[in-house]
């Protein structure tokens, strides 16, 4: 009894000089729940991503939101669409968050550690091989436009003759080609890129799509409109028209496999418009992030517009005319 009577009356004590303290040097002897939340909601929003390899740089792209206090993210990761990932941790500064091995092609898991250094996030994983790799990322940009653009002149991307203003991704067959005046996928190949690289614009461009084909028109070469007649089973947003992964054309135009159809896209900061042969299937919509397959994640800069060669069968285009804002 005398030992409680002790050491409640030390306790009494102590609690009464705490009481005495200023309020600020009472919240100094630990963090307080809203400071915590205010760290963690510091990780909320949407993330461009650069994964760098020993030889290689990956974009990538994550948006982290919380709901009913649990934290979710949408991710695309080296190539793909967005897709939810399984787990996804955050502690003070630090993020853990896994994408799944079987959407990496490889045989673990692909864990991902970083700390929020300010507005960047920065960590490590590994590649398939266990390679150390490291990786950033940094706010992706709103993009935000007022008013409506200035267009400027239009420009023809293709001559019909040759491959004058564009450029391969890789060297060597199979290669794109021009036939009777259309410029023709290869198949299971490299992409096609423009030298001209753009920010806001409108485009045109005809596409002929063959039987179980895959084609794609990437958008300053990070958001694709897609270009198949392969992708039945798969959602809406993989079908002809689609920004890959994000938006579904609506309505979706029948298919169409070695027929002429039109494209006439037009971009403005993050917001799309696709009309396809003469009807409207995404209708200002916001892109919300890159495509798996993007040349870089860097979405504030200009880009260009390439064309998908790396997915089966063949796809002609012609008529390729750009017109940039000014």
């Amino acid at each position: 009894m005398k030992i409680e009577r002790v050491l409640l009356t030390a306790g009494f004590a102590i609690a009464l000089a705490l009481s005495s303290l200023p309020a600020h040097a009472q919240a100094s002897s630990s963090s307080s729940p809203s400071a915590q939340s205010a760290d963690l909601k510091a990780f909320l929003g949407r993330w461009d991503l650069t994964l760098k390899a020993p030889d290689h740089e990956y974009p990538s792209w994550i948006e982290i939101q919380q709901q009913n206090g649990q934290f979710t993210a949408q991710f695309v990761s080296r190539w793909g669409n967005a897709r939810p990932l399984p787990k996804i941790e955050i502690q003070g500064t630090h993020i853990t968050f896994v994408s799944p091995k079987e959407e990496e092609d490889r045989k673990d898991d692909m864990v991902f550690e970083g700390a929020l250094n300010g507005k960047t996030i920065s960590g490590t994983t590994t590649g398939q091989d266990g390679t150390p790799w490291t990786w950033t990322g940094v706010r992706a940009p709103a993009l935000d436009k007022t008013g409506e653009p200035k267009w400027g002149k239009s420009i023809e991307l293709f001559n019909g003759k040759d491959l004058t203003g564009w450029k391969m991704s890789a060297s060597g067959p199979p290669i794109w080609t021009v036939q009777d005046g259309s410029l023709v996928s290869p198949g299971n190949g490299p992409e096609i890129i423009t030298d001209i690289r753009v920010q806001d614009f409108k485009l045109h461009i005809e596409f002929n799509c063959g039987k179980e084909s895959n084609s794609g028109v990437y958008l300053r070469g990070r958001y694709e409109v897609q270009i198949e007649t392969d992708s039945v089973a798969e959602p809406p947003s993989h079908h002809t028209g689609g920004v890959y992964g994000f938006l579904a054309p609506s309505p979706e135009q029948p298919r169409a496999p070695d027929a002429w159809q039109t494209f006439d896209i037009t971009l403005v900061g993050r917001r799309v418009t696709v009309v396809q042969n003469g009807k409207t299937v995404i209708n200002n919509q916001e892109i919300p992030g890159i495509t798996g397959g993007a040349l870089n994640s860097h979405e504030s800069l200009a880009g260009p517009i390439y064309l998908q060669g790396g997915e089966k069968g063949h796809v002609a285009f012609r008529k390729i005319i750009l017109t940039p804002a000014g």
